[in-house]
């Protein structure tokens, strides 16, 4: 464990995980390492055996594969900072690594809200519109969802960037988080930032509401055509089919509304912290294992894929 030294005056102090003087708890640092490392090759998996199998070469896992990527990503943004931190007994962040630590944050959980919803429309036309759906889902239209889904996310991190690190601070610049997160960074202000949070919270707000409502919008659709016209066997197959986007949905934007449908009074640093866990650590540990077990093709193929590479080391 390296010994703390002073951070320069421009530089900001990152409290940690827990607000203590002790740093993280051997047990917990071990667990967010071991949650990092199964992240990272969960992720990275899903990545190279959807580029490997034919099986997997379709509209659904090319948008899976966007997703893998943005979760690979996102848990690299946070999580080997909070580690280093861990181990060197330096707590210090340069302000242009807070600024890049907030862009690729919001970027990047913009992203995966409008990538989810693509998900959803990808459902919608394989079960209402099937016949349709190698002209709804052609290798173009997939290619601009993901790419607008980055687009839309970038959008999002250059717009609150530059503004949430504009406002001068009142001396302190001790972040209460693991990471810079513009919540946390506007309590050092001092000045009346009242304005800009409601311009935030409203953006926030319709940057959940307007994916979330056309991904409900999508599901009221298949619920209510599968219902109505399908056999007991192909409502099995749908839901089997929608689940695993439906608990990543509910995960995701139910820990969001909550983060951010609720009043300011209502939050505080630790649970605030707690949320930034589930988000920034646990979400892009979840994806890959819920959507992995969920589809027996995505497991025959990494038995497919392990087996090859078993026989080529062979050779």
């Amino acid at each position: 464990m390296g010994s703390w030294t002073p951070a320069p005056q421009t530089d900001f102090i990152l409290v940690g995980l827990i607000n203590n003087n002790g740093g993280l708890p051997t047990i917990l640092s071990t667990l967010i390492s071991i949650t990092f490392v199964v992240a990272l090759t969960g992720n990275s998996t899903m990545i190279v055996l959807m580029h490997k199998n034919t099986q997997l070469q379709t509209p659904m896992y090319f948008l899976l594969n966007h997703l893998s990527l943005m979760d690979a990503i996102y848990i690299c943004t946070t999580v080997p900072k909070m580690m280093v931190d861990q181990l060197t007994g330096q707590k210090a962040i340069s302000c242009w690594g807070c600024m890049a630590q907030i862009f690729l944050y919001v970027t990047l959980l913009g992203a995966e809200y409008f990538l989810l919803e693509f998900m959803a429309y990808d459902q919608y036309v394989a079960i209402i519109h099937h016949l349709c759906y190698p002209v709804l889902m052609s290798q173009r239209r997939c290619v601009q969802m993901a790419a607008g889904s980055w687009l839309f996310g970038a959008r999002d991190g250059f717009l609150v960037t530059p503004i949430g690190t504009s406002f001068p601070d009142c001396g302190s610049r001790v972040i209460d988080s693991f990471f810079c997160e513009v919540p946390a960074l506007l309590k050092l202000s001092c000045i009346d930032t009242s304005v800009y949070e409601s311009v935030i919270y409203i953006c926030f707000i319709l940057m959940l509401l307007v994916p979330f409502a056309l991904i409900a919008f999508s599901y009221g659709q298949i619920v209510a055509v599968v219902l109505g016209t399908c056999s007991a066997h192909a409502r099995k197959k749908a839901m089997a089919t929608c689940s695993s986007h439906l608990i990543v949905v509910g995960l995701f934007y139910g820990a969001a509304i909550f983060t951010y449908m609720r009043p300011n009074s209502y939050h505080t640093p630790g649970q605030d912290r707690e949320l930034s866990v589930f988000y920034a650590i646990l979400t892009p540990v979840l994806n890959p294992v819920i959507y992995g077990l969920r589809y027996e093709v995505g497991a025959g193929a990494f038995w497919k894929v392990l087996g090859r590479c078993t026989y080529i080391q062979r050779m």
